[in-house]
């Protein structure tokens, strides 16, 4: 299986991210989905955590501290293309 890595992301306004992945495809990404879903994705309603978004080593995913991660693949098959 062929990884879609990140080379860079971007968090914008409205709990959206901007995914920029090594084959040049741009995608935006809507974490407000998770966050309803899943409690842990809840402390990223705090907008200075939410903006200290990085890309993971390698690029196979994205990551704002030690808990809160997500994998490169959720934002390449959910993600909007743009």
């Amino acid at each position: 299986m062929k990884f879609h890595t990140i080379k860079d992301i971007k968090p914008l306004e409205n709990m959206i991210l901007e995914a920029v992945f090594s084959n040049g495809e741009t995608k935006k990404y809507d974490m407000k989905n998770l966050i309803k879903k899943y409690d842990m994705f809840k402390e990223l309603e705090n907008k200075e955590l939410f903006d200290k978004v990085k890309v993971d080593i390698g690029g196979y995913g994205i990551m704002w501290n030690d808990k809160l991660d997500l994998s490169s693949e959720e934002i390449w098959k959910n993600g909007e293309t743009i």
